[in-house]
């Protein structure tokens, strides 16, 4: 971890203590965890306090860790969704990821940040939309990328790629209907075939 890093992260131990879950530094970067009764005063400090000045919100998205395994997960096992936001500091010139866990996976809720970042207001909807991350206290909480009509939500983990309705034009009634999928699922793992050395240096 560089200088700058060590003080970032000094600062955020000395600043919040004990609300941080955890913190960790990957491809100079720091994330830090927070539980869900602390997501909302924790990121509304990290923009205001003079030392950390996170004025800008670069990006929220919704996370399902369901099928999350890489060998090193620092995720508690049973703890499904998340919301991640990425943070700036234009004044201090240093970003943070931070992370919050909803405490219940059949019903994942966590406070809106829209009061503190009004860029937000976007981003939570997606985050509602493709994973069902309910955000408290957001004022216009609806589908945003996909219709109205859509049942579930398609990147969870657990959503079936062919997904559950299909959409067509049906000429005798003269509209648009839904149906269940016609599509029967498979898997397609194409055959790739090289020749000996593809992709070593001096290969023609």
């Amino acid at each position: 971890m560089n200088a700058k890093l060590e003080r970032l992260s000094q600062i955020l131990q000395i600043v919040f203590g004990g609300r941080l879950r955890s913190l960790t530094e990957n491809l100079g970067e720091i994330t830090v965890e927070v539980g869900a009764e602390d997501y909302l005063e924790v990121v509304r400090t990290l923009r205001d306090h003079a030392e950390l000045r996170f004025e800008q919100l670069m990006d929220i998205c919704g996370v399902d860790y369901s099928a999350y395994g890489n060998g090193e997960t620092t995720c508690k096992p049973g703890r499904r969704f998340a919301t991640v936001l990425h943070l700036l500091s234009l004044e201090h010139n240093w970003r943070l990821r931070v992370r919050a866990f909803s405490p219940n996976n059949d019903f994942p809720v966590l406070d809106s940040v829209c009061g503190l970042w009004a860029s937000a207001n976007w981003q939570e909807r997606e985050a509602f939309d493709l994973v069902g991350i309910m955000y408290s206290g957001h004022t216009d909480l609806r589908r945003i990328l996909t219709d109205y009509g859509f049942v579930g939500h398609p990147l969870r983990k657990d959503f079936p790629v062919s997904g559950y309705t299909e959409v067509r034009y049906d000429t005798e009634a003269g509209r648009v209907v839904y149906q269940p999928v016609t599509i029967e699922p498979r898997e397609n793992a194409p055959r790739i075939v090289r020749e000996a050395g593809y992709g070593e240096i001096g290969h023609v």
